[in-house]
Formats: C-alpha cells, sequence, structure tokens
C-alpha cells in the first residue's frame, strides 16, 4: 500500500490536533496509555480481537500482520500481561510499528529499550492462556470505536487516534490549518492578549464576579 502521510509531521502535528480538526470521534478510551514513557507511533490498523485472559489470537496477529503494521488489540480491558519482550522481538522482526491493546502489558522496560511503542490499558505481569485464536485483521469494536484494517494510527502521550482511511487527506489538510491558526494564537497570547478576545468568547456571556 502506498503511505500518503509524513509520519513525523503527524506526530509533531500531535493526536490532540488531529482529533481536533478531524471533526470525528476518532480518539480511543484514554485509558490507553504509552506502556513507556516517550513512546509514539504512526501505522496503519491491523485490529485483533482477543478473549479476556488469553494471547493466543496476538501470536496470530502477529504472523498476519505486515511491516508497517500496528496491531490494535480488543482483549476486553483484561487485567493481563497479553504482550512482552518475547512478542515485541518477534513483532519487530515483522516490521510491525507497534501494539495498542485495550489490556495489559509487560516487560515495560524492555520494549523502551527496544523502541517498540506500546500503548495499553493496563501494566500486568498477570499470565495469560491460550485457547481462543480470535479474529485477525477483522474490523473490531474497542469501547464504542470501530477500527478497521487501514485506518491510521496516530498515538503519542496524549493519547491514541484512529483516522478512517478514507477521510486520511481531508484530515491532514484540516489539521495543517488548524496548527497555522494555533500558532497565530499563540503569538497574539504571548503578547498579553487574553483567551477570551482571542477565540471570541466575550460574545458567550460574561460570569457575575464582585464589584
Amino acid at each position: 500500500m502506498t503511505e500518503n502521510f509524513d509520519e513525523n509531521e503527524l506526530l509533531t502535528l500531535g493526536t490532540a490536533t488531529l482529533y481536533e480538526a478531524s471533526g470525528l470521534d476518532c480518539f480511543l478510551d484514554p485509558s490507553i496509555r504509552p506502556a513507556w514513557d516517550g513512546a509514539a507511533v504512526v501505522g496503519r490498523a491491523f485490529p485483533v480481537l482477543a478473549a479476556i485472559g488469553d494471547n493466543l489470537a496476538l501470536h496470530h496477529g502477529i504472523e498476519a500482520a505486515g511491516p508497517g503494521d500496528v496491531l490494535v488489540v480488543d482483549a476486553g480491558a483484561g487485567l493481563h500481561g497479553y504482550w512482552g519482550e518475547v512478542m515485541t522481538v518477534a513483532a519487530l522482526a515483522r516490521g510491525i510499528k507497534g501494539l495498542v491493546i485495550d489490556g495489559g502489558v509487560r516487560d515495560t522496560v524492555q520494549m523502551a529499550n527496544l523502541s517498540f511503542p506500546a500503548f495499553s490499558s493496563s501494566i500486568s505481569i498477570r499470565g495469560t492462556i491460550k485457547k481462543w485464536p480470535g479474529t485477525v485483521g477483522l474490523p473490531i469494536t474497542m469501547r464504542g470505536r470501530v477500527i478497521n484494517r487501514g485506518d491510521l494510527i496516530v498515538a503519542d502521550r496524549d493519547g491514541v487516534a484512529v483516522l478512517p482511511a478514507n477521510s486520511l487527506e481531508s484530515i491532514i489538510a484540516s489539521s495543517r490549518e488548524r496548527a497555522l491558526k494555533e500558532e497565530a494564537y499563540m503569538k497574539r497570547l504571548a503578547a498579553g492578549e487574553t483567551t477570551l478576545d482571542v477565540y471570541n468568547f466575550r460574545d458567550l456571556g460574561s460570569p457575575e464576579s464582585a464589584r
């Protein structure tokens, strides 16, 4: 698949700007956080559905995903360590760029040392079973958010954005425009203007205050 985005530009714009500019509910639940400080990733979503406490589907996902993919796993927010150093090494060897999971991970120091970005809803040393192969590459719904294969994942310290593949160009264009506007706003704010004036909030009403 031909990539039509600049990874560095998207990380510079950041998830907050991409989300706001998109006009879409494209954010994942804020409980899904970086597993190690500094983790950030841009890549195509490869959805995986796993059972709570069972990571067999993730092993199948590593085999099925390809270079540039980010594994996006709905594991039901299970408080288990679905992913660790062994799977990280296997994923890196296949060119997989990162992991986003509604579930737990472990070996976070090792993942940081290997520069493998992981975002999870928990960190847990609790083990898993391997009984249900799950689904790989099929759409999933993670806490109400539908994720399709090929959607663009952008994840940083602020959160995780899922940008629909068919809207990517317009989202990036809107994000660039928003970033330029904010740059101009920052100059005005630094010069002493108030947020009420810069964003025209005065028209929304004034509070009662002591006279």
